[in-house]
């Protein structure tokens, strides 16, 4: 059993909890709690570390049974300065991130696309990523300067996502652009230059969405590469919405028009009219 925070496991993990570029060196994050922990994939786990207390329910031997995985017991006054939660479940996991390329991302006509410009906030950027997911997306591109995807904030807002949702971290977001463009994908940014609304527009072929950062949205430059500008209804005197609030917008759009257009194929192909 670890019973002393110096131990260098011990340091590690609060390394790779607290600092990016250990991530980054590393090619690996931190889960906790019994949820994520189920969540992961067995080929991204790397180790696992569970509390005296944890090991005191049944339940939690059940849970660790089924998987067949080794763990490593750690005191409960060491576990507590190791986790990054205020409340700790008792069970950690060090996990390989998952790695795409940027060809992953696209599925032909089926291509449906987040691109993020320099998102700022963990749980924005878990939150379209979780809701990216339930509106059937494809991938979720990101620029450099956007928040780190693997800090524990971002991992426990994507609620496990972050294991489905392939994704691309790109070094020049205006030649990826370009690229999309070539892929034959039509690019949209959500402006308030924009002369439509988003549901005047049709999202059925290969469709991205590009958002921009929290505080000042697009940059100029980025959005001029878009091909359409589209823009969202505002009552009240509201200027613009919270970044992952107006990316789901979108989403759910792309996803009702599509299943729509699903739904109409089924009619025409019965017969029905």
């Amino acid at each position: 059993m670890i019973t002393s925070t110096s131990n260098q496991q011990m340091k590690t993990i609060v390394q790779l909890n607290k600092k990016a570029k250990a991530r980054r060196e590393l090619r690996a994050f931190i889960v906790e709690g019994v949820k994520m922990f189920q969540e992961t994939p067995r080929e991204l786990l790397q180790k696992v570390y569970v509390s005296e207390q944890f090991l005191k329910e049944e339940k939690n031997h059940a849970c660790l049974a089924k998987t067949g995985i080794d763990y490593e017991l750690v005191s409960d006054h060491v576990f507590a300065h190791v986790s990054d939660t205020g409340t700790p479940q008792g069970i950690l996991a060090i996990v390989r991130q998952p790695v795409y390329e940027f060809s992953d991302l696209l599925q032909e006509e089926r291509t449906r696309l987040l691109v993020l410009e320099d998102i700022q906030d963990p749980g924005n950027l878990g939150t379209m990523f979780r809701t990216g997911e339930g509106a059937g997306l494809t991938g979720v591109i990101m620029s450099r300067e956007t928040v780190d995807l693997f800090s524990p904030k971002t991992v426990r807002a994507t609620m496990g996502s972050i294991y489905r949702m392939p994704f691309y971290v790109s070094e020049d977001l205006h030649a990826t652009l370009e690229e999309l463009r070539e892929a034959g994908v039509h690019t949209y940014a959500a402006h308030l230059r924009g002369e439509k609304y988003y549901d005047e527009l049709d999202f059925t072929g290969a469709t991205a969405f590009l958002i921009g950062n929290e505080g000042n949205g697009l940059k100029k430059e980025t959005a001029d590469l878009a091909d359409t500008y589209l823009k969202i209804p505002m009552e009240g005197r509201l200027e613009s919405l919270n970044a992952a609030m107006a990316a789901g917008i979108l989403m759910y759009e792309a996803h009702r028009q599509c299943r729509n257009a699903k739904e109409d194929t089924a009619i025409c192909a019965s017969g029905l009219n």
